[in-house]
């Protein structure tokens, strides 16, 4: 039978994989697999909205710059789809 998790529940998993120090500590602890958990960590709905996971050996500077390239390469990736369908949508005129 497939596992449900509610909203809150991921969150607390995010928090204790965090606290852990380990993904595979915390979800050995939690009965689940890693793989879901490591999801979870990416996602800023449970992450605490950060949109790439904390990484302990960046300074707060580094970690800045690190997502807003991240941000960055999400707004190109996204300007160059919405190009493309301009591009097709002006072409049945």
């Amino acid at each position: 039978m497939k596992r449900v998790f509610d909203d809150s529940f991921k969150k607390m998993a995010v928090e204790l994989s965090y606290s852990e120090g380990s993904v595979l500590e915390a979800a050995k602890e939690l009965d689940m697999d890693a793989s879901r958990l490591s999801k979870w960590r990416m996602d800023p709905r449970y992450n605490g909205g950060t949109i790439l996971p904390k990484n302990d050996k960046l300074t707060p500077q580094e970690q800045e710059i690190r997502e807003l390239k991240k941000r960055l390469r999400d707004a190109e990736l996204e300007n160059a789809i919405l190009k493309k369908a301009v591009a097709i949508f002006s072409k049945g005129d």
